[in-house]
Parts: structure tokens; sequence; C-alpha cells
């Protein structure tokens, strides 16, 4: 009789706005190896931001490829694998899964106009409460209502619309899925009925069949077929689960399930992750399931943190790129150690971090990013700093929105790219006044990811208690109360930049091009 083989590794994947990246995790959550892959964006005129779905499994199949480079047996321990992903996205696909267009991301905001008819058109307070979900281009609904007024030729080309991780897991296995928490981003379900939303959905051109049928997480929709083991170096037969978005995976990997505590995670956007033990929708925020029952989560989601310091870096960090390919050095850390060298207070350099508009809580697509308060004797760590400072004003600013709605927030958990500067980190507990936690040998949204594809499998059987053994927090930045006065009058100061800004704002985007 044929040995079985051992299957002691989980494998999580996460899509997210940069880069695809692979995580191998043991059965005690620790990280054996990793890999990622970048791709780009396009940005593109009337704040429409697309992305290449083709460009997203290339990069999933080059990160897994890499993860059996140093040992192929890695690829025949694998248990299952769950997937994770940027989120909510509009991609349309054919009968084949083949995509009609490039995919709407998260970040795309030309349907301004179409949510401001969806809000007319139902009321906005009736699809707050009904979807959980204030009316705005984050959603799909309003993407989809855009789609039909001006490509309604591809809309009859299309047989399904799917998340990115659907669209992966359609790649893995040849099956189409929806995780729960994914189909609450559509701005289509009522949470409360668990029910399609017909009406919003003959509005916006389409029917609900042409969604998959909705699956919960941890759920096995399927196992490696043989063209995605050729691609990947997968083993044939591999169970994948449905797999969530990539706040709700970010939750599980801070270990963050209870409410009072907080997961921030800081990469291309920043997103605050606050549990709930029921849905709470609240028009400054998004409300979605976790991915683990029991809860759910109420999210405070800002555009472009980590975006705003990546646009630094290609646009004025050349001195610091040209460092990094000479000495090896990481280019970010090479930009915080320069922002470092400024003083708390940035010399009165100030930054609204609005680069491509903003969401929570302040949804207006037309905002832009500000430096405030530059002279002749402003230096490149003071812009640098202001950025990081300002990113930390915002972050400010959704927590005090928070609170206001009865959420309580005692100490905030930092995953995701940021948590690994110091400095950054620093700052966000000085603004905040609260302890900035720092987990341990973190994982990254894969590791979310990677947990329900263990659930999925049979071999993590209590995750909540799986959370409490493997989660551990590595760093803990404390307040500086010192600090406290300087950066609650620079705070208010920032608040009432935007507040100045808000009409100007609004005044500069209907401007008509001129010149060649």
């Amino acid at each position: 009789m044929e040995e079985l083989p051992i299957t002691d590794l989980l494998l999580g994947i996460d899509v997210g706005t940069t880069a695809a990246k692979a995580s191998l995790f043991d059965l005690r959550g620790q990280l054996v190896a990793s890999a990622a892959s970048e791709y780009p964006t396009q940005y593109l005129a009337n704040n429409a931001v697309e992305q290449d779905p083709e460009d997203w499994w290339n990069a999933v199949c080059q990160s897994v490829r890499s993860l059996f480079e140093e040992s192929k047996d890695r690829s025949n321990r694998i248990a299952a694998i769950g997937v994770s992903a940027q989120a909510p996205t509009l991609l349309a696909v054919d009968q084949s899964g083949v995509p009609v267009r490039p995919a709407l991301i998260w970040m795309d905001r030309r349907s301004g106009q179409q949510s401001q008819d969806l809000s007319e058109r139902f009321g906005f307070e009736n699809i707050v409460q009904r979807t959980g979900n204030r009316p705005d281009p984050f959603f799909v609904a309003s993407k989809l209502r855009w789609m039909s007024e001006h490509e309604s030729s591809l809309i009859k080309k299309s047989r399904w619309f799917l998340q990115i991780n659907g669209f992966i897991n359609h790649r893995l296995t040849g099956e189409f899925s929806l995780d729960v928490v994914h189909r609450s981003l559509l701005q289509l379900h009522d949470p409360s009925s668990n029910g399609w939303c017909d009406d919003i959905l003959e509005w916006c051109g389409v029917e609900s069949d042409l969604f998959p049928v909705t699956s919960a997480g941890s759920d096995v929709i399927g196992t490696v077929n043989r063209s995605a083991a050729e691609a990947t170096g997968l083993r044939i037969g591999a169970p994948v689960v449905c797999g969530t978005v990539d706040g709700a995976a970010a939750a599980l990997e801070a270990g963050v399930y209870d409410p009072g505590m907080a997961a921030e995670m800081t990469g291309t956007s920043t997103v605050l992750i606050m549990p709930t033990s029921t849905i709470r929708p609240h028009p400054a925020f998004i409300s979605m399931p976790h991915a683990i029952p029991e809860r759910s989560l109420v999210l405070a989601a800002m555009v472009s943190t980590g975006a705003c310091l990546k646009w630094f870096r290609d646009e004025l960090g050349s001195l610091e790129k040209q460092e990094a390919a000479k000495t090896g050095k990481d280019v970010y850390d090479l930009l915080t150690a320069e922002a470092a060298t400024s003083s708390p207070g940035a010399e009165g350099v100030f930054f609204l971090p609005y680069m491509m508009g903003e969401r929570s809580p302040l949804w207006h697509t037309q905002a832009r990013g500000v430096f405030f308060g530059l002279s002749l004797a402003s230096r490149k760590a003071d812009i640098l700093r202001s950025i990081l400072e300002g990113t930390a004003f915002a972050l400010r600013q959704n927590i005090e929105k928070a609170r206001e709605a009865g959420l309580a927030i005692n100490t905030v958990r930092s995953v995701g790219g940021g948590a690994r500067s110091s400095l950054w980190c620093r700052i966000k507990a000085d603004v905040l006044g609260l302890p900035i936690e720092v987990v341990k040998d973190s994982g990254g949204a894969p590791f979310g990811a990677a947990l329900l594809a263990g659930i999925g499998c049979g071999l993590i059987s209590d995750p909540a208690e799986f959370l409490r053994e493997v989660v551990d927090v590595e760093e803990t930045y404390e307040p500086n109360l010192r600090l406290a006065d300087g950066y609650s009058q620079r705070y208010h100061h920032f608040c009432n930049l935007y507040t100045s800004l808000k009409e100007r704002y609004d005044d500069a985007a209907v401007l008509p091009p001129f010149g060649n």
C-alpha cells in the first residue's frame, strides 16, 4: 500500500495592491518560507485605476514556485491553500473565466456620479442600513452601474463577476467561488435577510446569478488541477479553501478577535480593523463579517498612506534608490532614517495624505495631497517626516470617529509593511496616545489565508484559541507623554487644513484641462 505524504504545511497567498505574496506556515503558525512578486497598476484619467488580472496570476505562479526552489518536497507537504486579496474589485469574466476587460480595483473612483445616483435613487441611509455600507465608488455597485452605462456590450459578454481571490481560485481549481466577506463589499447583498438586493441589482443592470454561490472562507471549494500544478509547482489535488478579504486576513494575522483591540494594517493603504460582536453599520466606516464566525468587523480604510511614501521614493528618492542599489539596504529604511533627522512636528511642515482622494472618515473623492508650511529652510527630512506624521494624524481622525460611534479601542496592533518602521510606529503611538504593538514574526495577510486553509482541512479546530497561542507581540511602542500636547495642537491644525480646503478641492476638480 502506497504511503501517504506527510502534509504539515499550510500555504497562504495574498494578492495585494502592488504584489502577490505566497507564504508557507507550519501547523504552529510559524513562517517557513515566503516570496513575493510585484505587478503594475494603471492610473488613468477621471480617477480610473485598473490592473490586469493576468498579472495577478503570473505573480502568484512566480511567488509560489519560488517557495519550492530550496526544497521541492515542500509542495507535497502542503495540506491546504487559502487566498486573500485586496477588495473590492469589479472583475468581469466570460464562461471560461477569461477577463473581458482589465479589473477596476478598490482604488478606482470613476463611478462617482453613479454612486451619487445610487444614493438619490434608494436613499443614503437606506443603503447604509440595507447593505451595511454607505454609497461610494469604493464598492462594486456603482462600478457595475458605470459599466452598464458605458460598456454594456461587455456586460453582455460577462458570465461571472468575481473578486480577486475568486479569480485565483478558479485558476487553481477550475471552480468559481465567492466568499461571504467579499460579498459584503459588493453593496448588493442584505446581511440582515441574507438575500440579494434585487432592486439594486436591477438598477446596476445585472442579475444575482452572475455571482458565484457564496461560501465561508474556510470552505473547501476545489483542489489544484493539472494546469495549475504545472504553472505553480503545487501538487495536484491539494485542497483550496474559498479565502477572504486582506483586511479580514490581517485581523487574523494580528490576533485581533475580541472588541477593544484593533489592528492597523499599513501597506499601500492603511486599514484600521476593529472587531465587534454584531454588525454595526456606520457611514464613516466599512462594515463586513470577520473571517471567522461570531464576530464582525468595522474598518476605517484610508486610501494612500504607504503609497504616499512610495510616491516619494519613485519621484523624489533617486539618491536613496541609488544607495539601496549599491549597498543592498532597503530603500524605505533609508527614507525613514532620513525622516528621523527631523524633529517631531517636522519643523512646521504638514502633509494631507489624500493623493488619490480619501475614504474613512472623509469619503471625499476629489481630495488631494497637500504639503503645507514649506519654507526655504525646509529639508527633505522634514518633508519625509511630515508624510509619516500626516498619515498618523489621519489614523487618529478615524480612531476619534470610532470612539464617537461607541467603539472601544485600548490598544492597536500594527501589521503590514509599515510595522517594520520603528520611527513610524513611534510616531503613531505618540500621535494616537495609544500603545502600538508590533506582532512578532508577522506573516502578513497570507497568515490569515493559511489559517482558513488549516480550518478547512480540519487541522485547526478552534481558531480563536489557535490565535491566542501563536500570535505574540515582538515590541510595544508606548506613547511619549511629553509630546502629547504638541502633537494634539498639530492634529487639530491638520483637521482644520482639510476643512479649509474642502470646497477648494471640489472647485479644482471641475477645472477644464488646457494646453498640449
